[in-house]
């Protein structure tokens, strides 16, 4: 297989990598026995170092494995970034269990579809989240609720409340004399997280991504943002949620590799940022376009010292070139845009840090990533460089599957004439003769907010519960901060009507915050096919030739 981006990897960049074949809790056991009193977290004015995450996540699996979780088992963690997240996480894989990323906007409804989907059996959650948790019936009901506040592991180390029914966060991971050792059997290719997405449906279906999958991850993206690894130094700025793939995986997992200290946000305040800038001079700042919008506007943020960070990468959804530029001239620091999917791990593309950047594209393909183009009506035939269809990705990070959906699995994971396993990734891409991709469109119109998928269907199910709406049809439109809004147009019953304010109350109900519509137009009719689905593209059109593109 020919393979241009290999030419112009930053010289330091290997074709190839050894991974690590052993269990993600490794990296923090690898971590401590270099570093042990590094400071590895930073969070609301206090600290924890290496050895103090290590020994409450040891006591945290001792625990699940009291309860009777153990391998194989789905934990959920619905938490904000915190350093309870990093214990909780690092305890569920030292118990042999699974890490089931729950998004703490999520609705009653969206929890209850994860939660039965998973089969989840405990969830780890803020004191404030507990009425949400509760709020999953059968059949999935989940067998034990753990409780925390953020204020536990702040300065002054408030506790969070008891509440009748549910664990103590604190007492499964605080404790006098040395935790139980729990070393669960493990192979690399046990799943380790399952990280929900959506699919042709729009319901979310959970992306089984292995040890194996997440720690080539890991090590494919330090060495390619890194000419040289030593334990023990860097300060990663992590606003990026664990939850998303992309900040568990580049973000946390990355960070204890390295022997980072990770300075964790809750929340995305930009003087809280500007105020960790200044005190503790990142040296790796992952983001996404949301966040560097929020930056380029804050007027103290061009003397914040943000050029003193080493490396700003962008990732979830693409920048525009003025955008890029108006950053580099401000901050005096050069911003990286990636690619990737919940199906990879997530990452498979970046720009090099030194080498040539094309205006338009994701970059190159990490190492051991081979990429391609194939037809976008039969999926078998592969298109030479420079020619549009849609993006295939094979390598060590790719998931092994989805979670009880097989047919899905073999739609996306289709074994080529090569013999081998590829991803489709229903990204219309074009690569071109250097190896430099260029996404085109998605394929399946997914709308990208502040880097969280929605999919339309989704949104559509939910207007139409509304006693008004006969018929609904949900764009993504451009927008200069989030990347993208939701946008949706709605056709009401003969004699009824609704104000948009009524239809988006409507959607709160029943969707997390970001995939609320932004605006709702009514029309009189939709643009629909023979048998009745909308024709979104004959939509777009008319929605542009009225003068409100979306």
């Amino acid at each position: 297989m020919h393979r241009p981006w290999l030419d112009h990897y930053d010289y330091w960049v290997p074709p190839h990598l050894t991974y690590p074949e052993r269990p993600l809790w490794e990296i923090l056991d690898a971590t401590c026995i270099d570093v042990p009193d590094r400071v590895a977290t930073v969070f609301l004015g206090a600290t924890l170092t290496y050895r103090e995450v290590k020994t409450r996540s040891d006591r945290f699996a001792a625990a699940l494995r009291a309860l009777g979780i153990g391998p194989g088992d789905r934990v959920g963690i619905m938490l904000p970034n915190c350093p309870q997240y990093v214990i909780a996480a690092f305890g569920i894989l030292r118990a042999g269990a699974i890490v089931v990323n729950l998004n703490p906007t999520f609705t009653p409804r969206e929890l209850q579809i994860v939660a039965a989907d998973s089969g989840l059996r405990l969830v780890v959650t803020l004191d404030a989240l507990v009425p949400l948790v509760r709020s999953v019936g059968a059949p999935a009901a989940i067998d034990h609720i753990v409780v925390t506040a953020l204020a536990e592991y702040g300065a002054g180390g408030a506790q969070a409340p008891r509440l009748d029914g549910c664990l103590a966060f604190a007492d499964l991971t605080v404790g006098d004399g040395q935790p139980p050792i729990t070393r669960a059997a493990v192979h690399p290719d046990d799943v380790a997280v399952l990280q929900y997405t959506g699919g042709t449906t729009g319901m979310p279906k959970g992306a089984m991504l292995t040890h194996r999958n997440i720690f080539a991850n890991v090590v494919q993206t330090e060495v390619y943002t890194y000419r040289a690894r030593t334990r023990g130094e860097g300060r990663y700025m992590l606003i990026i949620p664990f939850f998303h793939i992309f900040g568990f995986t580049v973000g946390m997992m990355k960070g204890a590799w390295v022997g980072a200290t990770m300075l964790l946000f809750p929340r995305f305040d930009v003087d809280a940022v500007l105020a960790a800038v200044r005190e503790h001079v990142p040296t790796y700042f992952p983001g996404v376009p949301t966040i560097w919008a929020a930056l380029l506007a804050h007027p103290e943020a061009p003397q914040a010292g943000l050029d003193r960070i080493r490396i700003c990468t962008s990732g979830a959804a693409p920048l525009s070139q003025e955008f890029i530029d108006r950053f580099e001239q401000t901050f005096g620091r050069a911003l990286f845009e990636g690619f990737g999917l919940s199906e990879a791990s997530p990452v498979t593309h970046s720009t090099p840090l030194f080498g040539m950047r094309k205006v338009g594209t994701v970059g190159l393909p990490m190492p051991d990533t081979d990429i391609k183009v194939v037809d976008l009506q039969t999926g078998e035939r592969d298109l030479p460089l420079g020619e549009a269809g849609e993006l295939c990705i094979s390598g060590p990070q790719i998931m092994k599957g989805y979670w009880n959906q097989p047919d899905e699995t073999a739609r996306v994971l289709r074994r080529h004439a090569d013999g081998r396993l590829w991803l489709h990734t229903g990204d219309v891409a074009v690569i071109d003769a250097d190896g430099y991709t260029r996404i085109v469109q998605r394929k399946k119109d997914t709308i990208i907010v502040d880097g969280f998928n929605v999919y339309p269907s989704e949104v559509e199910a939910v207007l139409v519960e509304h006693p008004a709406v006969r018929m609904a049809a949900v764009l993504g439109q451009p927008d200069p901060y989030h990347g993208e809004v939701v946008r949706a147009c709605v056709v009401f019953h003969e004699g009824q009507h609704a104000s948009a304010e009524a239809l988006i109350a409507h959607c709160r109900q029943g969707l997390a915050p970001y995939k609320v519509p932004a605006t709702i137009d009514v029309r009189r009719e939709l643009p629909l096919t023979a048998v009745g689905k909308v024709l979104y593209r004959v939509l777009r059109e008319e929605l542009a030739s009225s003068g409100s593109p979306a």
